[in-house]
């Protein structure tokens, strides 16, 4: 499901699932929890800040470290 056309500065769930190292139904929970936003795409095909998902990455990797 990767060939949506998307802007840049955008990222698609699968993407943002591969850059935090986690499952679909996880960036799902995430946006539950308030801690991710749509910004765009369809409701089956959303769209990720790609400046929201590094910081959310690096975030994890913190709390990982310690």
């Amino acid at each position: 499901m990767e060939s949506q056309m998307i802007r840049p500065g955008y990222l698609t769930a699968h993407q943002t699932a591969r850059v935090l190292g986690v499952q679909l139904d996880t960036v799902r929970q995430l946006v539950r929890r308030g801690q991710l936003t749509r910004s765009g795409g369809t409701e089956r095909q959303p769209w990720y800040p790609a400046g929201e998902v590094a910081a959310l990455a690096a975030k994890r990797r913190t709390l990982d470290a310690a």
